[in-house]
């Protein structure tokens, strides 16, 4: 075990626990984030929070952009992220241990492109008419026209990932105005529904099954298998919700 400033290291075999903790100190950041040996090529980073999760996924992507990182994937979920395709995990682990946080101070790297209050910000065309509007309104003490005043009066962020290809989990909304998943999930949901689950809010890019509040709808084309990329959202990415039409 080796004591630091900013690390506590307890080194293992590949595949096994804990390698290190790295001691977030500055501003939104504080608290620690650990650091796991996942299998024989991956490095998971237990944030805890989307905000440190941004200040990781900053970091990472930074690193590999100027050759400093040897990662072929990296993933950032609501509370981690993964470093995969990386050659000595356990090596990269001591590394990330000492990382510092992005944004902190003198020597933490600059955020890059989508991380961060500056980056590109996605408009998102939509009709506050969705068939959970006047329900959600309930949850949240207020008419249907004020849940779309409140929703696009939020600048949003890609938080992380996942369900379907394309389908981003947003955050924004304050923990107060989350709503629970529908009790009885919907066989088959549009595609470009705008929906809310807990806090989240997302946007279905495909038509599929699901549990989500309904509230409104956009023609934007989230996920396209021959663009490059084909997904438009991406964590770290800033979202604003425009009102067209009628709501």
């Amino acid at each position: 075990m080796s004591v630091g400033r900013s690390l506590v290291a307890v080194v293992t075999p590949p595949g096994y626990g804990t390698v290190g903790y790295w001691q977030v100190v500055g501003g939104r950041y504080r608290g620690r984030v650990r650091v796991r040996v996942v299998g024989w090529t991956a490095v998971l980073i237990e944030c805890g929070t989307p905000e440190r999760v941004w200040a990781v996924l900053a970091q990472a992507r930074d690193r590999r952009a100027r050759g400093e990182l040897a990662a072929t994937e990296i993933v950032a979920g609501a509370a981690t992220v993964l470093l995969d395709g990386v050659p000595d995990p356990v090596a990269l682990a001591r590394e990330v241990a000492r990382w510092p946080a992005a944004g902190t101070g003198p020597r933490a790297a600059p955020q890059p492109a989508g991380v961060g209050d500056d980056g590109p910000e996605l408009t998102v065309p939509t009709r506050y008419d969705g068939p959970d509007l006047d329900l959600v309104a309930r949850y949240w003490g207020t008419s249907a026209h004020g849940v779309a005043r409140r929703h696009s009066g939020t600048r949003f962020r890609v938080a992380f990932c996942g369900f379907a290809p394309g389908f981003g989990y947003l955050t924004g909304l304050p923990a107060d105005l989350a709503v629970p998943r529908l009790d009885q999930p919907r066989a088959r949901v549009p595609a470009g529904s705008v929906a809310l689950a807990g806090a989240y809010t997302g946007v279905y890019p495909s038509a599929s099954p699901g549990g989500w509040l309904l509230i409104g709808r956009t023609d934007l084309a989230l996920f396209d298998p021959a663009a490059d990329p084909p997904a438009r959202l991406r964590p770290g990415l800033a979202v604003r919700f425009v009102p067209v039409g009628p709501a």
